[in-house]
């Protein structure tokens, strides 16, 4: 019996082809026109669905390494296809990738595990990435890619921007620059028949209020950051752009690898004392990153480039965040917590290693094979502690989908 392949992620050019026949077919209801370019002059498309004034934008691709909202805007324009009530008053546009030069270099369109996603890893520093860039530049230096996303905000004045993400290994969680009262309830229970733990924890969200299980809601500007090392912050990304036309932005995280270990309420026994032990783990994972980073500089004087500069800036993240973890009371005392604290532990420096491992790799370095030990090593690791399991890709998009949807359904209701 033969068994069918795991779909793959689609590329770039895979996912404006689909958009541009999906607009042919009906060109009375769907338009697909270039918004922009790339900084390496790759375009920036957006397809819209519906003539009504009343705009939801989703934003696909801001981070490379997180593929599966692609898959997503295609699902989610053939359900508006063929539901009509969807946009009965309400016109959609997907913008299918914001930073498709940071899509062509992550190269792991069908990964097995955490080792092979690893190999091709690329995400780039935040003064690169399109949504985060305006926490980290000033107006004259953000981006082409963030000015056509901003741009398009201005155009559409949507009541509702949802921005696909996603993590390599966890659960599900959502982020709202407003809370959206009701997406709880019909969030958890996609996660639930979909086998996706709820992100009860998620260390990107510490220190927010919840409005349910996995539903956090970004604090107001005169609250303080959990991390204050932490350069980026979300208040000056474009999420809140939308704010200035009285709309919102959802975050809508979805996993590739799924962990049980994420979901668990229960108190930690001692959640102060755990976090300052990882602090010490991502402090000597990192150094021995940054021994081969300055070993190997000499030998790269002419070498530049997104890869080498998303490395670095990764390390230089490092011990700003322990110091913050070793003298900061813990934003949250809960297993879920620790366990989310846990895995950013194990990402930076693991990131860091890949990127530079293929910085190395293409340079014929002698130093490639040390890191491509490093890189193994440490992958198997982080999907052993975690027991992860693959989420199927249909799953995932279901799961982003439906979320999407509910969004969008108790946003309006918000408005009303």
């Amino acid at each position: 019996m033969s068994v069918l392949p795991e779909p793959r992620y689609p590329t770039v050019s895979e996912l404006v082809s689909s958009a541009r026949t999906l607009a042919a077919h009906r060109p009375g209801l769907c338009a697909l026109r270039q918004v922009g370019v790339s900084r390496a002059g790759r375009p920036l498309h957006l397809l819209s669905m519906g003539h009504a004034r009343r705009a939801v934008l989703v934003v696909a691709g801001a981070h490379a390494n997180e593929p599966t909202g692609g898959s997503t805007t295609l699902a989610l324009a053939e359900r508006v296809l063929h539901e009509r009530q969807l946009r009965a008053d309400t016109s959609w546009h997907f913008l299918l990738c914001a930073d498709p030069d940071g899509a062509s270099l992550h190269v792991t369109p069908a990964p097995r595990s955490l080792h092979d996603y690893h190999r091709g890893f690329f995400r780039p520093a935040a003064p690169e990435q399109p949504e985060w860039a305006p926490s980290a530049l000033p107006p004259d230096r953000l981006p082409p890619e963030t000015r056509a996303l901003t741009h398009v905000i201005d155009e559409l004045r949507p009541f509702l921007q949802v921005t696909l993400h996603g993590t390599d290994l966890g659960g599900s969680w959502v982020q709202l620059t407003k809370d959206v009262p009701g997406l709880a309830e019909p969030f958890a229970k996609s996660a639930a028949e979909l086998h996706i733990p709820v992100e009860t924890g998620a260390s990107d969200a510490a220190g927010w209020p919840a409005s349910g299980p996995g539903v956090h809601v970004m604090p107001g500007p005169g609250a303080g950051a959990a991390y204050p090392s932490m350069p980026d912050d979300a208040r000056h990304s474009t999420w809140y752009h939308v704010h200035r036309y009285g709309g919102l932005t959802a975050v809508v995280e979805v996993p590739m690898w799924a962990s049980d270990l994420v979901d668990d309420p229960a108190p930690h026994p001692a959640p102060a004392a755990e976090i300052r032990r990882l602090a010490g783990r991502l402090l000597r994972d990192s150094l021995e990153v940054e021994r081969v980073l300055a070993e190997a500089l000499p030998r790269l004087v002419d070498v530049d480039g997104p890869l080498l500069r998303a490395a670095r800036w990764a390390l230089e993240l490092v011990p700003g965040l322990a110091e913050d973890w070793i003298h900061t009371q813990p934003a949250d005392d809960s297993m879920a917590y620790v366990g989310s604290v846990d895995a950013f532990a194990r990402r930076l420096p693991l990131r860091a290693a890949a990127m530079l491992m293929r910085v190395l790799q293409e340079n014929g370095d002698h130093a490639a094979p040390q890191l491509e030990r490093l890189v193994a090593t440490w992958s198997d690791a982080f999907a052993e502690r975690f027991r992860a399991r693959w989420v199927p890709l249909e799953h995932q998009v279901e799961h982003q989908s439906r979320t999407v949807v509910a969004a969008v359904r108790h946003a309006r209701d918000r408005e009303a």
